[in-house]
């Protein structure tokens, strides 16, 4: 069992999501820098898909009840076990009744914590994810939760000292494709996409990550009718912003989509800092 005594300013429960539902209007949800996720879970012996925590700048602190061998990954954080420092993107032991505890990342927003066993909150529609949108899963945790751990028979062996850490650059270039409504915009809509820097919004969060910069300019006037929305698609609204969808993005949207994150980019779209520049690439 793992008690919550600090959650830092947003933690949360992920996993991979729950894919399949998108038609009932349930997004998947589940871990938003999928990569850093997966990683945890692999480091400490767990199947890829086993729930972990998702801390959005650190500042968390967690009491171990039993001993547990933890990874933490994503954002480089601070990452002290009962006041002794320990490094990140490796496994560590955690004594029976030690406080783990995280500190601000560095780089990137989100850093996630696995433990051998995974955690094993009640799973709704197949997950035991949080979606912050659809408010299907746990609630973001608070201090006094507790969160029990699943048996570690059968678990792969621990085998891996330390894994390579993932880099977070200061100003990302993220790799686009036209996307299935980018005729809705003026010609010059992409390369003006492609041309100049945007800066992550604070306004920003597990939905979306909102753009400050030049708008895009639309070539057709009227709405569409809804349509299904993809984790990556750079949806714009009337302001000619762009917005990123993430992990929480609705199943549908009504606002032309420009472009299209490639897949592998989107887990560095999901540790972008409010007031963060970026490029996007074709």
């Amino acid at each position: 069992m793992i008690e919550v005594v600090r959650p830092g300013p947003l933690a949360t429960v992920q996993d991979l999501g729950r894919p399949g539902h998108a038609h009932l209007g349930v997004p998947r949800s589940g871990a938003a820098d999928e990569r850093s996720s997966r990683l945890a879970n692999r480091l400490v012996g767990n199947r890829e898909d086993a729930a972990v925590v998702e801390f959005t700048l650190g500042g968390a602190a967690l009491r171990f009840h039993a001993r547990a061998w933890v990874a933490v990954t994503g954002g480089p954080v601070p990452v002290r076990v009962d006041g002794r420092a320990h490094g990140t993107n490796a496994p560590c032991f955690v004594p029976a009744g030690a406080l783990v505890e995280l500190g601000t990342p560095s780089s990137g927003l989100r850093s996630y914590l696995a433990v051998r066993g995974g955690l094993t909150v009640d799973e709704v529609l197949g997950s035991r994810s949080t979606d912050l949108l659809s408010g299907l899963g746990p609630s973001p945790l608070a201090a006094g939760d507790r969160l029990p751990v699943g048996p570690s028979d059968g678990l792969d062996d621990i085998t891996v000292d330390v894994a390579p850490a993932c880099t977070f650059p200061d100003a990302p270039v993220l790799r686009i494709l036209p996307g299935p409504r980018d005729d809705w915009f003026s010609d010059d809509a992409l390369a003006t996409l492609t041309s100049t820097p945007y800066e992550v919004s604070a306004d920003s969060n597990r939905v979306g990550v909102r753009l400050q910069g030049p708008p895009l300019t639309r070539a057709r006037k009227g709405e569409l009718s809804s349509e299904g929305m993809v984790t990556g698609s750079l949806q714009v609204p009337p302001s000619g912003l762009p917005i990123i969808f993430l992990a929480d993005h609705p199943t549908t949207g009504g606002y032309p989509v420009v472009a299209v994150l490639a897949s592998a980019d989107v887990s560095i779209a999901a540790q972008l800092r409010p007031g963060q520049q970026i490029r996007f690439r074709l």
